[in-house]
């Protein structure tokens, strides 16, 4: 066995998954631990050394699986993402470039790629992107139709929410995420008592509807990924 094989055996074997995985929640807690100004004045010489030591691990990791794998290892999106956080975490942090110690966080990201669980849930909701574009297009245009009719209705009665079409769009979002829509509908029901009836009108079509379509859709797209059950065939 060449040593190109024995190498590719070992990143894949599960108790090294299960090492790096470790690092990278390490990592994450110490980078949480990074925004206590109090942790920091304790222990910041500490926890940049675990920093420093976290990268050097995500590098020979990357570099040992680009080996073991060869150009195959390019050909698999997860790899092209772990590559990426990595190389943003190798980017300088000092001078003019201190606002990407920020980016550093990204490094949690790579879970994703490490369970396989969470590759799953990922692929579905990347698989589902071509049929909530659709369903994004009718909200967007239910919520443009009906900011129209609402500036026209009710931007005498509450131009602090319908003065326009802007004010609309806003208010009207607002109402379809749920967020105080029942003090909106009473500021305008207490000079159009028949308002109630847009309003229920609209959150039925949009929060109800069009929304739990995005639901419906991520979760077939779920049902795809999901491998079946053994002895379901039979």
């Amino acid at each position: 066995m060449s040593v190109r094989e024995r190498l590719r055996e070992f990143v894949e074997a599960p108790l090294f998954q299960r090492v790096i995985t470790g690092v990278i929640i390490i990592n994450a807690i110490t980078l949480g631990c990074e925004t206590s100004p109090a942790l920091v004045a304790e222990y910041g010489s500490i926890l940049h050394v675990v920093d420093r030591a976290v990268l050097v691990i995500f590098l020979i990791e990357l570099i040992a699986r680009i080996y073991a794998h060869g150009w195959r290892f390019f050909t698999d999106p997860w790899n092209w993402f772990d590559t990426v956080i990595v190389a943003i975490a190798l980017l300088p942090t000092s001078g003019a470039f201190s606002v990407l110690r920020a980016l550093r966080i990204l490094r949690a990201l790579r879970l994703i790629s490490m369970v396989p669980s969470m590759r799953r849930v990922v692929s579905a909701l990347l698989g589902a992107l071509p049929g909530m574009a659709s369903i994004a297009a009718l909200l967007v245009l239910v919520l443009y139709v009906s900011a129209v009719m609402a500036t026209k209705l009710f931007s005498g009665v509450s131009p602090e929410y319908f003065g326009d079409l802007g004010d609309s769009l806003f208010t009207l979002f607002q109402v379809m995420t749920g967020e105080a829509w029942s003090e909106v509908a009473r500021t305008v029901m207490s000079q159009r008592p028949v308002a109630w009836i847009f309003f229920v009108a609209y959150i039925v079509i949009t929060s109800f509807t069009v929304l739990n379509l995005f639901i419906a859709v991520a979760v077939s797209a779920m049902d795809a990924q999901t491998p079946p059950a053994r002895g379901a065939a039979g």
